[in-house]
């Protein structure tokens, strides 16, 4: 990566760094940007995703503005809702989360939204939203218990992590599977390289 670009990923998502890192690209900083998630009243999810991936990438702009030794940066922010029909799941954080989650999940097809949001170094925003179906098997009673008991589910929203066991739980996806992990990469990297950032500066020297 050149010397003159940085990346700033307004997220704190380990799964968020591992997949800019799977497509060569290394964020030369990581600063979360806590902001209030809680739906607005009527909200669609995909306007929520939107709104909070846009409000997370101001914010973590802010804060590097404040910072005496700031250099304009590439600021990516994402966010991933998780709904059946216009009815969005939390990230779950409780037992009753998770269960009732993966209640409604059961059975029946669900979608996932991931709002992306760049501002370029010259203050340009841009958005994009990703949506993808997927269609989970019937759930036993038994096998729920089991999946609650792993605790992989606890700050997933809609309550799973498909890129862990929950995987097991997909009968279909149509879509990105990169987006239901977290960041949908072809987006996320066909943005970063419309705006002029060099995402392929690594690849040749990740070449075995």
């Amino acid at each position: 990566m050149s010397s003159l670009q940085k990346l700033v990923l307004a997220s704190g998502s380990p799964r968020r760094i591992e997949l800019l890192q799977q497509a060569g690209i290394e964020p030369d900083r990581v600063l979360p940007a806590g902001v209030d998630e809680t739906p607005m009243r009527a909200e669609h999810p995909r306007s929520l995703a939107k709104r909070l991936s846009k409000e997370k990438a101001e914010r973590a702009l802010a804060s590097l503005q404040t910072e005496d030794d700031y250099a304009p940066s590439f600021v990516l922010a994402a966010d991933t809702v998780v709904a059946v029909g216009r009815r969005i799941l939390p990230k779950a954080e409780t037992l009753d989360d998770v269960a009732n989650c993966l209640g409604l999940l059961s059975g029946r097809s669900h979608r996932v939204y991931s709002g992306i949001c760049l501002i370029t170094p010259g203050g340009k925003l841009r958005q994009r939203l990703v949506e993808t179906r997927v269609r989970f098997k019937r759930l036993p009673r038994a096998e729920i218990d089991a999946y609650v008991a792993s605790g992989e589910w606890r700050g997933k929203a809609g309550g799973y992590a498909v890129q862990g066991l929950a995987g097991a739980f997909v009968v279909k996806l149509v879509g990105s599977y990169t987006n239901v992990v977290g960041l949908p990469l072809y987006e996320t990297v066909a943005l970063l390289t419309g705006e002029g950032f060099k995402v392929h500066a690594n690849w040749l020297s990740a070449r075995p």
